[in-house]
Formats: structure tokens, C-alpha cells, sequence
């Protein structure tokens, strides 16, 4: 009983710290709001003689809270210039490509962790209390997995659902490729016409050749420019044709046979794909067939036997 109290004690303890916490935390960040607007106010008058003051782009509900989660994720920022390469490339291959999305990015795992942190020692009480510890116990752990794994777990699925868009529409991408250049415009000129004809059916592959055309109409070399399209992808088909237009223009090979040979090895990777999953569709069905089909049809063929059974021994 006394183990319970000191619990108890020290999880109210810990649940007054985090609410003094965040407290003094919302009125510093109150009165940093209130001194910077009385600068713009007073740098707006006398720029303007007067006039009204720019609006606060963080006013409102929204914009609060996401200006919190950026100086999380600026607190928390990564010192390592590596580590915030691989972390902005894989935020870029989910769909993120603001500037600021590594640091709102972090910002949301420090504020996931904060929460799940808070959660936890309010749920202390309960689990000290004996009735409902289990469950309490079951809570803290499903807490602290989503604010560890959740945004991880997020960002994994938005990356894995736009690989199967870019891979499926890579093929297609390649064919209008080797019909423009065979057509007789170059390169460039192909992936401009191309990224207009894919922008219905792949709007997400379609963002990234936007980005390629842009860097080079920027002056970008061919090379970097595809390899950084590549790395932006993520997927291995977009890696092999950067290799394969670095390899075609250093030997000076027929850019049309090139891509014409590329795409026909596009087209039977994704029949291959096509008969693989075909192929391992039936081991796949081996265990809802167990579980769920088989009792079925051993139920259809047993009952009317057992009925009769039942009717004989009946009547005995």
C-alpha cells in the first residue's frame, strides 16, 4: 500500500512539473508574441506614417500551432549535414518538398513525444491504483509507440504508395520518351512534352519531371539534372536510366536506340512483376482457405450427415 502512495504521489508530482511546464512555456511565449508585435507595430508606423501594421502570418489557431512545431523542430534540429540530406530526400520521395519540411518534420516527433509523454504520467494514477493497471499499462505502452513509430510509420506509407505510382508509370514515361525523340525533338523537349501528357494519369511523377525541366531550363547539366531526378524517385528504374543517358552521352551512342532498348527492358520487368505476384497469388490464398473456406465446406458436408445421424439415433 505504501509502494501505491509513493506512486501515486510521484506521478501527481510529475503530472504538476508537466503542467507548470507547459504553462510557463504558453506565457514566455505570450509575452515574445506581445513584444514583437509592438515592434512591427512601431516599425510599421513609422515606415508606413502611421499605417496599419502587416498582418501576423502566425494569427490564428493554425498558424500558432505551427509556428510552435517549427521552433520544436528547430530545437531538435539535425546538426548532422548528412543526416538532414537522407531525412529531406525521403521526405521529398513522401511528397514534402517545402524547405522547412525536415524542420517541421521534427518538430512533430518532438510534439508527438511531448503528448505521449504527458499521457503516460497522467495514466500513472491508474496503473498504481491497481483496478484497470493492466489496461492502464496497455495505454502508456500504445501511447509511447505511436509518438515513437507513428510518424516514421506515416511517412513510410506515403513513400511506399508514390514508388508504386512512379514505378508503374515509368514505363509509360519511356515510350512517350522514344516516340518525342524519335519524332525528332531532343531531349529536353521530350520530357517538356512528356510531363504535359503524364499530368492526368501520374500527377505525382509529373511534379517531379517538372522539376527536372526546370533545373534544366536553369542551366543544370543533363547528368546532374537526371541524377538528382533519380534521387528524388527513389526507385531503381530511375537510378538505371540516369546511369544509362550519363553512359549514352559520354560514348556518344543513338540517344533513340538507347531509350527504345531501355524501354522495352521497362515493359518486361513489369510483366515479370505482373506473373510474379500472379504466381504467388495462390500461396497467398493457402491460409484464408484454411481459416476461413475450409470450415465452411467441412461444416456444408458434415451437417447433413450429423443431422441424420441425429434422426436415427432418435427414433432408437
Amino acid at each position: 500500500m505504501q509502494i501505491q502512495t509513493l506512486i501515486t504521489i510521484l506521478g501527481a508530482v510529475f503530472v504538476m512539473a508537466g503542467v507548470g511546464g507547459v504553462a510557463w512555456a504558453g506565457i514566455n511565449e505570450l509575452r515574445l508574441r506581445a513584444i514583437r508585435r509592438g515592434r512591427l507595430a512601431t516599425a510599421g508606423g513609422a515606415q508606413f506614417g502611421g499605417g496599419r501594421a502587416a498582418r501576423d502570418p502566425n494569427a490564428g489557431l493554425g498558424g500558432q500551432m505551427l509556428g510552435t512545431i517549427r521552433r520544436l523542430g528547430q530545437q531538435s534540429a539535425v546538426r548532422d549535414p548528412a543526416k538532414l540530406s537522407v531525412l529531406r530526400s525521403r521526405l521529398m520521395q513522401a511528397g514534402f518538398y517545402n524547405r522547412e519540411a525536415p524542420v517541421i518534420y521534427l518538430g512533430v516527433r518532438a510534439a508527438a513525444l511531448a503528448v505521449a509523454t504527458v499521457g503516460v504520467i497522467s495514466i500513472l494514477p491508474l496503473i498504481a491504483g491497481g483496478k484497470g493497471g493492466m489496461t492502464g499499462i496497455l495505454l502508456a505502452c500504445t501511447l509511447s509507440g505511436l509518438a515513437i513509430l507513428g510518424p516514421d510509420r506515416v511517412l513510410n506509407m506515403r513513400r511506399s504508395k508514390r514508388e508504386q505510382e512512379y514505378r508503374d508509370g515509368f514505363p509509360d514515361l519511356l515510350d512517350l520518351l522514344v516516340a518525342s525523340v524519335e519524332a525528332g525533338l531532343s531531349l529536353d523537349a521530350a520530357v517538356t512534352r512528356v510531363t504535359e501528357e503524364l499530368a492526368r494519369r501520374y500527377p505525382n511523377l509529373t511534379v517531379h519531371l517538372r522539376f527536372l525541366v526546370l533545373e534544366l531550363r536553369a542551366g543544370k547539366s543533363r547528368k546532374d539534372a537526371w541524377s538528382a531526378f533519380a534521387d528524388r524517385l527513389g526507385i531503381d528504374d530511375a537510378r538505371q536510366l540516369a546511369t544509362m543517358l550519363r553512359q549514352a552521352e559520354e560514348m556518344g551512342t543513338s540517344l533513340g536506340e538507347t531509350l527504345t532498348v531501355f524501354s522495352q527492358d521497362m515493359r518486361s520487368k513489369r510483366m515479370l512483376r505482373a506473373e510474379e505476384k500472379a504466381l504467388a497469388l495462390s500461396a497467398k490464398l493457402t491460409v484464408p482457405l484454411i481459416v476461413f473456406i475450409f470450415p465452411c465446406l467441412l461444416g456444408s458436408l458434415m451437417l447433413p450427415a450429423a443431422a441424420r445421424l441425429m434422426h436415427v439415433f432418435s427414433h432408437h
